[in-house]
């Protein structure tokens, strides 16, 4: 089996394909709640396009794919695609990223394709702040789905972005859920990717500061092992079902063992999420690169790989700093 290693000696084996720029809700985290300008769906990789770059990749390692956006399921066909991409030579796991809105008819397809994981993006169990934070009347076709993929038993993750001021009433209800249900519920550090930058001078809700307000609610929490390349450090209360987890986005944690890599819906390579494109995947495909061509590339690509996001940053143009959608970016 082809393994693929990056400069500093971690595997690259786990690509983050993001299928389109466009959203359902406007989570004021995540980008604005106007001004967007979407890019015309020529300016998108094709459904063809990505199936191309997929196959690439899985031919030289990558076992382990995750569809993003945006959200998902606002590109149309989105399960004619998957239905194609989940025979791919190599690939061993299929996972989605989804807000929920449009998910839920989907569900028992999903699971007949074989889906290996689904993480829904629920930063909070109340109606109204959910209507708050995301500026939509959605709460319910999302519930909806978290129960079917219960039901359907895909296993789940919930990820919550922690917010000052927005949502902190949620952490306590949230860990709940994990007491009868195998759920892994995630508190995630805000992140500059909103389309605007930062919203405060200095993060105040850090990994250290929720860790301490869940260890003040629940002191018998207790830390678990976590899977090699994870990006949340995961904890149990004991008698509960599922776990906690708290991923270190912006403090960046865990840069060391980091295997993914991304490619955003124009087509560009990310080989972090700090980073600004490192290979511009689409203008080679449409300019008629071929498959060999792009692999030396993309060899390339991996072989100069910054070694953790502050590097990735300070590499940056001073004109481009961190404040692009992660809408655009892919997750």
């Amino acid at each position: 089996m082809t393994v693929l290693y990056d400069n500093h000696g971690r595997p690259v084996n786990y690509l983050r394909l993001a299928v389109t720029d466009r959203c359902n809700l406007r989570c004021f985290y995540c980008m604005p709640e106007s001004g967007i300008t979407y890019l015309p769906k020529k300016e998108l990789l094709s459904f063809e396009e990505m199936e191309r770059v997929v196959s690439l990749m899985a031919s030289m390692g990558v076992t382990k794919l995750r569809i993003t956006g945006g959200e998902p399921f606002v590109r149309n066909d989105l399960m004619t695609f998957v239905a194609r991409i989940v025979d791919i030579p190599g690939l061993k796991e299929f996972h989605l990223t989804t807000n929920g809105v449009l998910t839920a008819p989907h569900i028992p397809e999903l699971k007949r394709l074989g889906l290996s994981s689904v993480n829904l993006s629920l930063d909070t169990l109340d109606r109204g702040r959910f209507r708050n934070i995301t500026k939509r009347e959605e709460f319910g076709r999302v519930w909806q789905t978290l129960q079917l993929l219960l039901e359907h038993e895909i296993p789940l993750k919930i990820n919550a972005v922690v917010m000052d001021n927005k949502n902190i009433d949620d952490l306590i209800p949230m860990v709940h859920l994990t007491k009868n249900n195998k759920i892994a519920v995630r508190f995630i550090e805000e992140m500059p990717f909103n389309g605007e930058g930062n919203h405060y001078p200095a993060l105040n809700w850090t990994y250290k500061k929720i860790l301490s307000f869940l260890l003040d609610h629940f002191p018998d929490l207790e830390k678990c092992s976590d899977e090699p390349h994870a990006t949340a450090a995961h904890y149990r209360i004991p008698g509960y079902a599922g776990t906690i987890g708290i991923i270190a986005g912006y403090s960046r944690t865990f840069c060391g063992s980091c295997n993914r890599i991304r490619v955003t819906a124009q087509g560009m390579l990310k080989t972090c999420l700090y980073d600004q494109g490192v290979l511009d995947i689409k203008g080679m495909m449409r300019s008629g690169a071929d498959d060999e061509q792009i692999r030396r590339r993309l060899f390339q690509a991996f072989s100069s790989r910054a070694k953790d996001g502050f590097e990735a940053e300070a590499r940056r143009q001073e004109n481009h700093p961190v404040s692009e959608s992660m809408s655009t970016i892919g997750g």
